[in-house]
Order: structure tokens, then sequence, then C-alpha cells
């Protein structure tokens, strides 16, 4: 798994820019007012920052912006950054700086003198997100730059706990990242669980439910999904129990695809090397439980994730089959392309019949649908409970991750209507995301708060976002994370 690249918390002394090298950050005001390290910086530069200031350049420059200047005269430094920031800032302002501190940098070290600046720790969090990239199957190409993050604060020891936690949910983006850059045949059902069980280390109890397990407990539309490869399929329950003993566990339920050719109802060839990233769902519970532990947070929560991978073969399922859910349902399969459904199904009942939990939350890369209405911008958000889905949105909102409330209803349900089974596993083209809501909320109980994300346009990029690289974003992590901080933690 990728690391954090080193972040140090060191005293601020504004004189000590002198001695610094590599690319050293300051900060000025949008209305061209100095803190003390730009002041010093612009005395050792012969007035440089002064004289950007005064510059049509700078009259242009937005909150957040960052102009570096090369090699300024009278400094040993590579270059200096000049943050423009406002003293008031919001944190995803803050968060969104640091950012792009981090990709000017380029993986070069990078001192910012953050003195007492509001939303410091942010700032930090902006750049752990950022700095990240994915080239484990890359040839090195000569030595790799120092990678260094320097903070310099008047309160080291204060601003370095305050990031601990917020690190630790960095860490967690970073590790459902890489396993959503990862390809199909070194994520294999197998290699995901491994990587899954390694997290013990860190204070998780994790199960691996074999096939055997599976066709016991009668997941049989789970399994039917993966009989088709040689990959065994399997189930991975994750808990943490931080909160009171007697309190019941969030539950975080992902569909762990980790290759999607669509099985017998064979995706057309062009693009399908994308779904790689059919396994995201899964990803962000293995990243949202492992922030949860490393940040020691005082909520039980539990992650199951449903990992199989759905290939066509003389054993594979085949439309028109009818399987039998763990719930008891049977379900007519017209389209085996529309599997992750028949993952999440089996899972969810499990989770409910087995952990009793406060609430579950399910997240998968389920549709293309979603992408049509929604675009890479949000995530589909569809929930049978308000209280639990305005907590989530306000969650998603405070962490700058998108999330769009859908619709459900009766006239869409109708859709799934079979004639020799209880229901089919799609409902047609129209609305297609929220029949697949619908699904699976036919294996939701009465009086369960749910909420079903569909994160097929925000899982993975095909451009740079403000906190990644093109490639998957981590998404999910963050507002899974705050929720639990808002609505499930002991105080």
């Amino acid at each position: 798994m990728s690391s954090l690249t080193p972040i140090r918390f060191v005293d601020y002394d504004p004189k000590a820019i002198a001695e610094m090298t590599g690319r050293v950050a300051v900060m000025v005001r949008p209305d061209g007012s100095m803190d003390q390290a730009a002041r010093s910086a612009n005395r050792m530069s012969k007035g440089a920052i002064a004289r950007l200031i005064d510059s049509e350049g700078f009259k242009k420059a937005k909150a957040g912006d960052v102009i570096s200047l090369g090699w300024p005269a009278g400094m040993q430094v590579e270059a200096l950054d000049i943050l423009v920031l406002p003293r008031k800032l919001t944190p995803v302002e803050a968060r969104q700086a640091g950012a792009k501190l981090v990709k000017g940098a380029a993986g070069k070290r990078l001192t910012i003198m953050a003195g007492s600046m509001n939303k410091a720790a942010d700032l930090t969090l902006g750049m752990a997100l950022r700095d990240y990239a994915f080239d484990n199957h890359k040839s090195p190409k000569g030595d790799k730059p120092e990678g260094e993050v320097v903070v310099a604060s008047k309160s080291p020891a204060e601003l370095e706990a305050a990031c601990a936690p917020l690190l630790a949910v960095a860490e967690g983006v970073h590790m459902t990242r890489d396993l959503v850059n990862e390809p199909a045949n070194v994520l294999t059902t197998t290699e995901f669980a491994r990587r899954i069980e390694e997290m013990k280390g860190i204070g998780l109890e994790v199960e691996i439910l074999e096939e055997a397990d599976l066709e016991k407990l009668g997941m049989r539309t789970l399994l039917s999904v993966g009989q088709g490869s040689d990959s065994p399929s399997k189930v991975a329950v994750m808990q943490w129990k931080g909160g009171a003993k007697d309190a019941a566990p969030l539950a975080l339920v992902g569909k762990g695809v980790v290759f999607d050719t669509g099985g017998i109802s064979l995706k057309p060839a062009a693009g399908m090397e994308e779904m790689t990233m059919d396994m995201g769902g899964a990803g962000v519970v293995a990243g949202a439980m492992r922030a949860l532990a490393l940040r020691k947070a005082k909520a039980n929560v539990v992650g199951l994730v449903g990992l199989v991978e759905n290939m066509p073969s003389g054993n594979a399922t085949r439309p028109g089959d009818v399987v039998k859910s763990m719930k008891g349902d049977t379900v007519e399969i017209i389209n085996t392309d529309a599997e992750g459904r028949l993952v999440l199904c089996d899972v969810l009942w499990y989770a409910q019949e087995r952990f009793k939990p406060a609430g579950v939350i399910d997240l998968a890369t389920l549709t293309g649908a979603i992408i049509i209405g929604l675009g890479h911008e949000n995530a589909g958000v569809f929930s049978n409970d308000d209280d639990l889905c305005n907590a989530f949105l306000k969650a998603a909102k405070s962490e700058d991750e998108g999330a769009w409330r859908m619709p459900l209803g009766k006239a869409y349900d109708e859709q799934l209507k079979s004639r020799i089974a209880d229901m089919k596993n799609v409902g047609g083209r129209p609305a297609g995301s929220i029949t697949a809501a619908q699904f699976l909320q036919r294996f939701i109980k009465d009086d369960m708060p749910w909420i079903h994300l569909d994160i097929a346009g925000v899982a993975s990029v095909s451009k740079d976002t403000d906190y990644a690289p093109k490639g998957a974003t981590g998404w999910g992590v963050m507002a899974l994370n705050r929720l639990v901080a808002d609505k499930f933690e002991a105080e």
C-alpha cells in the first residue's frame, strides 16, 4: 500500500527561510498584506514579493491561488510559493490550498510557513490527500525526488496533535485509491481479502467467509455472480468496536466485483479495462474502516464487502436463470451485467440478520445510469430515512464530496415484476439507477434506516480533481468518517 509522504511539524522561525532549500510557501492576503514570514522572504529576495503584489497578475489572483517565484535572488530556495489566503477561510478552502501547494511541488521538499494560520490542520490534510501517485507497476526512472513536507507552526505540537486524526483519514483515502487503481490480475478476490486481513494489525476484527460458508448461509445470488470465475467468491467482515459495548453498530456494505466483464451479457470491448474499478464500493468500505481504526473512533462500525469476479464461462450464470437469495426471495436474472445488486442483496440481508445495526449504508459502482444523470460531480444518494440521509448529505458537503439525493417510489418498484420469480434483477432502461436502488430496498427490513450510494461516476475519473490525480478518487471515505463522528461517535 502507498504510504503518506512524511510530514514534520517544526517551530516557526521566519529568519530560518534564509537557509532553506527546496520550495518554501508563505502567506499573502488578497489585499496584499504579508505575514511575518512573507515579509522576511520579501527582504531576502530584494522586494520580489512586493513587486509581485504590485503587478497586474496579483490583482487577478483569487483566494487559494498559488503564485510561484522561481530561484528568487538572495535566497537558496528553488521556488518561493506565494499562497494567497484571506485571514478567515473555510476548511474546504484551506484543504484546496494545501492540495495546490503539493501539486505544484511535484514531489520536491516543501516547507509551509504556517505560523498561527487559521485552519492549518485542514491545509495539511489537503496536502496529504493530493500528494498521491499510483506508480506501483511502473519501472523506476532514476532516483525519486525528495518528498518531505515540513509545516512550520507557532504551536507545532498542538498542530501535530490536531492533524493526527485527519492524516488517519487521508491514509484511509489512499488505501481506497490503491485498491481501486489496482489491475484485476493483481487485486483478485483472494488478494483483496488478504489486504483486509492485514488490518487486524491496526485493531480491526476481520473474518473471511469462504464459498462453503456462503453456500451454507444461502448467499446464492452472490455466489451466482462469481460462479463463472476461477477466483473464489468471498465475504470479508471487518469490525471496529470503539463505542459502548451494547451500542448497535453502523453497517457499511460494499460491492467488490474485482473485474466485471458483464458475464454472459458481455460488455463491449471498448472501455472494459476500466472495470477493474467495479470493486469501488468495497474499496471505500475498507478505506473507511482503516481510517476509523487508525484514529480510534469512539463508535461501533462493521464493514462487510462481497468479493467476486464476473466472468463468462461454461459455468457462468445465464440470462433467464432464477436464483434464491439469502432472504428467501427468488430473482430472475435478466441481465448478468446487473450483477452488483445480486452481490449486495445477500450481504445486506446478512448484515441485518447478524449485527442488528443502527443503520445500513451500502456503496457500489452500480449503474452507468447514475453517470448519465449526475455526471462525475456527485454520487447518487437513495434512502428510506430522512434523518440518516440528511446527516450523510451534511457530512459529504462538509468534506467537499459531491452527493445528490435521488427519489424512490412504488412506480419504479413495479418495473421489477417478473413473470416467473419474485422479481427481476433489472427494470429496463428508464430510471435505471432508481430501479437498482428499489431492488436493494427489497432486502432492507422495514424499520432499518438505510442509504444506498451509487458511486459509479465518482469512484474513478479521467482527469485530475482538487484532491487527487486522475484515476481513483477515494470518494466517500471522508464523508463516512464525518458521518460516524457526527452521528454515531460517543462523546
